[in-house]
C-alpha cells in the first residue's frame, strides 16, 4: 500500500518552492553582465533580463514571444542551426559554444552561449534557459595577440643573418627560421625534434650544450661566442645567446636561441691579429738588432786609427765596415716596414723638383753603381716638374730602385732613369739590362720578404724588403708602381707614377699648410681615430687653419664628448676596435647633441660596399686615406653646417 505526504506538507513545500523561484527570478532579473532568459519548447521568449537588455538591445516588451533565432546571422538560420541546438540540449541537458550572434541594432558580437533543458517533475520538456555571455573584447584582444604573433613568427622566420630558433625544456629543436637554415644547413623538417647538442663539436657533445642551458637557467641567459657545427660537418665561429623561457608561474617553457655567424670576422681578426704580431717582431727586431752594430762601428773606426800597415788588417777592416753598413740599412727598411704598414709614419708635404729628388737619390746610389763598374743614363724631363711629398722618403724610393738595378745586373751594365710628364702626371722609368725577373715572380715582387732566384754567395742580397718599402711609400704619395721583365737575362723596368704639383702653385709657393681659397670659417671639429699619431697630426693641421679640435681614440670616450662639445663636424676612422666607425656614425645621429653634425669617415676602406655601409651608418662624406690636404680644406669650406 502507498504512502503519501499529507496535504498540508505538500502545500507547504510548494509555497516554499514558489517563493525561492520568485527569489531567483528577481536575482536574475537584476544580473547586467549576463543575458538570462527562458524560452519555451518551440524556441519563443518567456522571460527577459535585465543584462539581455544590456547586451541584446532589446526591451522586455519588444522580445517577449518571438524566436530566439533573430539573433543569429543568417547563415545560421539558413542552415537550420537555432532548432538544432534546441533539439541537441533537449537530447543530452545542455550545450555549450561560441560564435557570432546579432544585437538589435545590427551588430555582431561573439558570444558564449549556453543552453540548458527545463523539465517539471514528470520529466516532461517545459522550455529552455539560456545563459549569454558579450565576449567581444576577449575576442578582439586574442585576435590582436594572435595577430602580432603572427607577424612576429613571420619576422623571425624572415630573418636571414641571425639564426633563431625555440628548443623545448630537454634541449630539442621546436622552431627553426630561414637564418638558421642558411647559416647552420639544416631544413626545419631536418631539424626540429632533434637535440641541439648536434650543433656542438663532437669533443663537446650533449655535455657541454647541457652545461649551456644550465647556465641559461640560473642566470636568465647565457651568451657566448664558439666554435659550432653546421650540417655538411664544417665548422664555424659563432656568437650564441640562450634565453630561459618561463611562464606566469615560473615554470620552465624552453628556450630562445639566436645564433651569428662571426667566421668572417674571427679571420679578419686572426688576419689583423698576425699582421700585428709580424709588425712588433719586426720591430723588436730592428731594435734590437741596433745594439750590437753600435760597438762594431766602434771598433772599425778605431782599427782605421791605428793605421793598420798590414793589408790583410785592412781588408779585414774594410769588409767589417761594409757588412756592418749592409746590416745598418737592412735594419733601416725593417724600421719603415713597420712604421709604414703600423700607420706610425708621418710624411711632411713640400712642394718638390723631381730633379732635386733624383739628384739626392743617384748620390746616394752612385757608389754602388760606381762600385759594380755601371753606366748610368738620365734622361730628365723636358720641362721641370714638381711633385708634393716628403723629400727624405720619395729620395729613399728611387735610391732602392737604383740600388735594386745595380745589384741585379752584372758588373759593366747599363742603368737607364728617364722622367716623362703627361695628363698631370710624372712617369719615372728605371730600366736595366741585369737578370731579369721570372714571371711567376711579378705579381708578388712588391709583397713583404719577396726575393727572386739569387747567387748562393748571396753577396747582394737583402731581406726582400726594399721594393715593399717603395710599394707602400710610392701609395701613401698617391702614386702607383709597377714592375715588368721579359724574363731572366732580359733585365727589368720600374716604373713610378706620381700626381704633378701645378707649376702656377708652385710659382705662387703655396705649400700644403697655406691652402688656396679664402679663410675657412671656424668650426667646432672632432677627430675620432684609435691611431694616435694620425689623430694629433690630423688636429695640428685643422687647428692651423683655425679651427678648434677635440680628439678622442676609442668609440665610448668619442661619444660622451660628442655629447658636451656638440661638434659642427666629426673625422672618424672606421677600423676601431670594439666599437667601429659604422656603429659610432650611428650612436652620433640618436644623441641630440651630435644628430645635426656633418660625419665624415677617413679611412683605408676604399671598396663600394665601404662606402656603401657609410651612407647606410649616416656618414655624409667618405674619405681614402691618405686625404691631400686640398681636398680637405676645400671639404671643411664647403660644408654646410646646420
Amino acid at each position: 500500500m502507498g504512502h503519501s505526504r499529507p496535504r498540508e506538507q505538500q502545500t507547504v513545500e510548494e509555497s516554499e518552492e514558489s517563493s525561492i523561484r520568485r527569489h531567483f527570478g528577481q536575482i536574475v532579473a537584476g544580473v547586467k553582465d549576463y543575458a538570462v532568459f527562458t524560452l519555451d519548447v518551440a524556441g519563443h521568449i518567456t522571460s527577459w533580463n535585465a543584462g539581455a537588455e544590456n547586451i541584446k538591445g532589446y526591451k522586455a516588451e519588444d522580445i517577449i514571444g518571438k524566436h530566439f533565432s533573430r539573433f543569429y546571422l543568417p547563415e545560421a538560420i539558413a542552415s537550420n542551426w537555432p532548432e538544432q541546438e534546441l533539439k541537441i540540449a533537449a537530447g543530452q541537458g545542455r550545450i555549450e559554444q561560441e560564435g557570432w550572434r546579432l544585437r538589435k541594432d545590427g551588430t555582431r558580437f561573439w558570444a558564449d552561449v549556453v543552453i540548458t533543458a527545463l523539465r517539471d517533475p514528470t520529466g516532461r520538456l517545459t522550455g529552455f534557459l539560456k545563459i549569454t555571455r558579450d565576449l567581444t573584447e576577449r575576442r578582439r584582444h586574442e585576435e590582436t595577440l594572435r595577430s602580432s604573433e603572427e607577424r612576429f613568427r613571420l619576422l623571425v622566420n624572415g630573418v636571414k643573418e641571425y639564426a633563431i630558433f625555440m628548443l623545448d625544456t630537454e634541449g630539442r629543436v621546436a622552431s627553426w627560421n630561414l637564418g638558421a637554415e642558411r647559416i647552420i644547413g639544416y631544413t626545419a623538417a631536418e631539424i626540429i625534434g632533434r637535440h641541439f647538442s648536434c650543433f656542438y663539436p663532437a669533443a663537446a657533445g650533449r655535455g657541454a650544450a647541457q652545461q649551456d642551458l644550465d647556465t641559461a637557467i640560473a642566470h636568465g641567459s647565457l651568451e657566448t661566442n664558439g666554435r659550432r657545427v653546421r650540417k655538411d660537418g664544417s665548422r664555424f665561429w659563432a656568437n650564441v645567446v640562450i634565453t630561459a623561457v618561463h611562464d606566469l608561474e615560473g615554470n620552465l617553457r624552453g628556450f630562445a636561441k639566436i645564433t651569428r655567424d662571426l667566421t668572417e670576422r674571427k679571420q679578419f681578426e686572426e688576419l689583423e691579429e698576425s699582421r700585428q704580431r709580424t709588425q712588433e717582431f719586426l720591430a723588436m727586431l730592428s731594435h734590437e738588432l741596433r745594439n750590437p752594430l753600435a760597438p762594431l762601428k766602434t771598433s772599425v773606426d778605431i782599427l782605421r786609427m791605428r793605421k793598420l800597415t798590414d793589408p790583410v788588417a785592412q781588408q779585414a777592416t774594410e769588409v767589417i765596415d761594409r757588412q756592418v753598413q749592409h746590416l745598418t740599412r737592412l735594419i733601416d727598411e725593417l724600421l719603415d716596414v713597420s712604421r709604414i704598414t703600423s700607420g706610425r709614419v708621418c710624411l711632411s708635404n713640400e712642394v718638390l723638383e723631381l730633379e732635386t729628388v733624383f739628384a739626392r737619390a743617384v748620390e746616394a746610389a752612385r757608389p754602388l753603381i760606381d762600385a759594380k763598374g755601371h753606366s748610368l743614363d738620365l734622361k730628365p724631363p723636358r720641362q721641370a716638374a714638381c711633385i708634393r711629398g716628403d723629400l727624405t722618403r720619395l729620395t729613399q724610393v728611387f735610391v732602392n730602385l737604383l740600388n735594386n738595378a745595380a745589384k741585379y745586373t752584372p758588373d759593366g751594365g747599363r742603368i737607364e732613369v728617364e722622367v716623362a710628364t703627361a695628363a698631370g702626371q710624372a712617369k719615372i722609368h728605371i730600366r736595366d739590362n741585369g737578370i731579369g725577373i721570372a714571371a711567376e715572380l711579378l705579381p708578388r715582387v712588391f709583397d713583404l720578404f719577396t726575393q727572386g732566384q739569387r747567387p748562393l754567395d748571396r753577396a747582394d742580397g737583402g731581406l726582400g724588403i726594399g721594393l715593399a718599402l717603395v710599394h707602400r711609400i710610392v701609395s701613401l704619395h698617391r702614386g702607383t708602381v709597377t714592375a715588368s721583365s721579359a724574363g731572366p737575362g732580359y733585365g727589368s723596368e720600374f716604373v713610378v707614377t706620381l700626381p704633378l704639383f701645378s707649376e702656377e702653385m708652385a710659382m705662387n709657393g703655396i705649400t700644403l699648410s697655406e691652402p688656396t681659397g679664402p679663410p675657412l670659417r671656424r668650426r667646432r671639429l672632432m677627430v675620432i681615430d684609435d691611431n694616435k699619431d694620425a689623430a694629433e697630426s690630423m688636429s695640428m693641421l685643422l687647428e692651423l687653419w683655425g679651427h678648434e679640435v677635440l680628439c678622442a681614440y676609442d668609440g665610448r670616450t668619442a661619444l660622451t664628448a660628442a655629447a658636451k662639445y656638440h661638434p659642427d663636424a666629426v673625422f672618424l676612422d672606421i677600423g676601431l676596435p670594439e666599437m667601429d666607425g659604422y656603429e659610432i656614425a650611428e650612436r652620433l645621429r640618436e644623441q641630440p647633441e651630435s644628430a645635426r653634425a656633418i660625419l665624415i669617415a677617413i679611412t683605408g676602406y676604399s671598396q663600394d660596399e665601404d662606402r656603401r655601409r657609410s651612407r647606410d651608418a649616416g656618414i655624409d662624406h667618405h674619405l681614402v686615406k691618405p686625404v691631400a690636404p686640398e681636398a680637405l680644406h676645400n671639404l671643411l669650406d664647403s660644408l654646410e653646417l646646420h
